[in-house]
Order: C-alpha cells, then structure tokens, then sequence
C-alpha cells in the first residue's frame, strides 16, 4: 500500500513513512492509542472506502449493497456476540457522535444529564460545557473525592436525587480505578434515569474479562473501537433492544449521513481479533503493567491519583515536585516517551499546562513489553523529570527507549485466525 502512495504522491508517502518510523521507534504512552494488526489497517483501506450505504441492512437507499450488508451485519454480530449485548449499531463515525446520538435517543433537547466533570476524569461529550453537549444539555457534573481520587456513589446518589437527570452517564477518559456499573444502575433506577455508559478507554478491557462489563448494568453502552480494543478509529453503540429503532434512527439520519464501509469491515476484522485466547492475554498484560509501571512512578516518589490504578492508565500529579504537565510531557515526547499533559482533579493550573501526566500501557503491551520492562520506563521518567533542561541526559534517555523499542517491535498480526472467522 505505501508502495502505491510513494508512487503517486511523494510527499504525502513521506510524512506517513516518518510517522511510521516515529511510531516505531518511541514509547506510546498515550492511553487513548494503540497499534491494530496488519489485517486491520488493510480492511481500512479495502475497496469497502469506495462504497456509499446510507440506510441500514435490508433498508438501504442505494442499490449494489449486498457486500455491505453481509459486512454490517457481521460487524453486529460479532460485537453482541463478544460483549453479551442485545443490540449494536457500528455506524458512528467516532466516539463523540455515538454519545450525541445516544443522548438524542433518550432525552430531548434541554433535559438534564449528569456525567463526570472533565477535569476529573470526565470526558468533553460527559456534558462538559465547551462541548456541545452542555449546551444542547442541562449538564450536572459529579467529582471524584479529592482525599481519596475515588469516585463517591454516595455523593453522586445524592446529586441525582437532587437533579433527577434524564440521563445518568458512567465511564471516563482519565480514571484509573475500576468503575462499579451496579452502583450506577441502582442510582439510575432510584431516580427514574437511564444509564448510559461510555466505556471507549476500557472497551478491550471488558473483552478480555479483566474489567466489569457494563452491558448488563445499563441501558445504552457507547464506545470507540481504537483504543484497548484495537481497532480502527470509529464509534459503536450497544443497547437493551427497547431502544433499538431509537438509537438507529438517532445515528442515521439524526447525527450522520452514509457509514464509512471500509472502517466497519476493519471492525469485524478486530472483533474477530478480539474473541481470542490471545487477546484475553494482552488484556491481562496490560493490567499487570500498568500495575507494575505505577508501582515504580510511586516508589521513585511521584503522586498518582488514587494511588495507582486498576486498568490500563495513570494519572501523575506533578504537585509535590514542583512540576507542570505540559513542560515534562514535552521533555519525555524528545525523550521518544509520548504521553499527554492532563488535569488532575482540584487542579488550579490552567488546561494547557496543568498539573498532571496522563500514561498507558496498551501500546506498549501490544508490542510485547511486559512488567521487567515498565521498572526501566519508570526509571526513565524520573530520569528526564529531574533534568529538564538537561538535553544531554534526555538524549540518553532517548538513545535507550530506541534500543528498547529495537528489541520489540511493532507485530503486523496478532492472531493466525480470528475466532469467529
């Protein structure tokens, strides 16, 4: 494929052959990115790109759509095969839309939902208020507890008995601990809301039976397909099947016109992927480096957020050593370790230099790595940390992650066959 793009753009071929040599060569640590398999990234760029299906299965408004259908449905069933759901929608272009589509599904415009505030955890479309979701939304924002970086079920019963949201929203960008989904459903219910869950970071996590499934527990589970579940970049929706022709008709024609063929058939290709024995392992993997990376943060004496972590992230708050995110993230991005600057909640530090670090290991832990390695990662954190305007040692720094990454590289496929195949 890059063969027919050097062929027929050049400088397009060589931007992509540099970001493939950086991702190659550096320490992806952002939580939210992962490498999908070979099979994958192809199914991607398939003839499936090529297509036009507005509508769904059986009810399409152009005509040439029985490969379409065949792809779509498959998709479908694979998803609510993997995650034990009764219905799925695989035509969100991305994460966001799935949960705009969601909320459009289950309340009207002005009705009250209450998610988690961003800066602690939350995501934009959780109804933040630079998000559109607060604005089309009276948005009630739930916190962590600020002693423990624990989410509070007694408080946030307590704040929904007091707004009785029509939607009731579980799930996060940036906690690190498990979430209890029956304590959302029962909280839920007290108060005559819908749960909805928006499980996009743990998503691989659920399918390899190291986090809570939602799906029981909720009404409406939204996610993206990257992240831990290793799929290309788009959106899906799972729901109890009483909310099936309104999630649809909320997705199509409510949010978006035609669905992007090519990116549904590379989810079916990682759902597949995700039904393994194998993937199970790497969802266990990255729990137990993620367990072992915090460990280390905190013996070398840095501050995370509740402590440590039970799923695939970290949150560093850089407080006690005197320390900006963003100055540290840029030093350990020249370091060749990529994470992102993030806020930590009661953080007074404004959103482009807060006071924290946001870190993952699904990246890592699909390379191969595993907890001897994140002990030297750890130590390299602190290392850069404590020189960072030192650009000798940082280049240290980086010369070592180039070996390391050297010693495990970027696998093209994860599984012979998928399971569902």
């Amino acid at each position: 494929m890059l063969s027919a793009i050097e062929q027929s753009d050049s400088v397009v071929f060589d931007i992509i052959h540099r970001e493939e040599a950086r991702q190659a060569a550096s320490l992806r640590m952002i939580p939210s990115e992962n490498y999908v398999s070979k099979a994958v990234m192809l199914a991607t760029g398939s003839c499936l790109t090529n297509k036009y299906a507005e509508g769904y299965p059986g009810k399409r408004y152009y005509e040439g759509q029985e490969y379409t259908d065949q792809i779509e449905n498959l998709a479908r069933e694979r998803a609510m095969k993997l995650f034990g759901a009764e219905g799925a929608n695989v035509q969100p272009h991305s994460g966001s839309p799935a949960n705009l589509a969601t909320y459009c599904a289950l309340a009207e415009p002005g009705s009250t939902i209450m998610g988690l505030a961003l800066p602690h955890g939350g995501h934009l479309t959780h109804g933040w208020k630079v998000s559109f979701t607060g604005k089309f939304f009276n948005s009630v924002q739930y916190e962590l507890d600020l002693k423990t970086g624990l989410l509070d079920y007694d408080k946030i019963a307590e704040l929904a008995k007091k707004h009785k949201p029509r939607i009731l929203i579980s799930g996060s960008s940036a906690y690190p601990r498990a979430i209890d989904f029956t304590a959302f459903q029962e909280i839920a219910q007290s108060v005559g809301a819908y749960h909805v869950c928006d499980m996009a970071h743990i998503a691989g996590l659920v399918a390899g039976k190291v986090h809570m499934s939602p799906v029981a527990y909720a009404d409406v589970v939204t996610t993206t397909t990257h992240k831990t579940l290793r799929g290309p970049r788009g959106g899906m929706i799972l729901f109890k099947k009483e909310h099936e022709a309104a999630i649809n008709k909320a997705v199509f024609p409510g949010m978006q016109g035609g669905p992007h063929m090519h990116t549904i058939s590379a989810l079916a290709v990682a759902l597949g992927e995700a039904a393994t024995p194998d993937f199970e392992l790497y969802a266990k993997q990255v729990v137990a480096n993620a367990k072992r990376l915090a460990d280390g943060l905190m013996n070398r004496g840095f501050e995370l957020v509740s402590s440590g972590t039970d799923n695939h992230l970290m949150l560093i708050d850089l407080r006690n050593k005197g320390l900006t995110g963003k100055p540290v993230a840029k030093a350990l991005d020249r370091a060749g370790i990529v994470c992102n600057y993030n806020s930590v909640p009661g953080d007074t530090a404004g959103p482009f230099n807060p006071s924290g670090l946001r870190l993952g290991t699904p990246a890592l832990t699909t390379r191969g790595l595993k907890e001897a390695q994140m002990d030297q990662v750890a130590e390299w954190i602190n290392t850069v940390a404590e020189n960072l305007d030192n650009e000798a040692v940082i280049a240290k720094v980086a010369k070592g992650v180039e070996e390391l990454c050297s010693q495990f590289p970027v696998p093209e496929l994860f599984v012979k066959r998928a399971a569902n195949q």
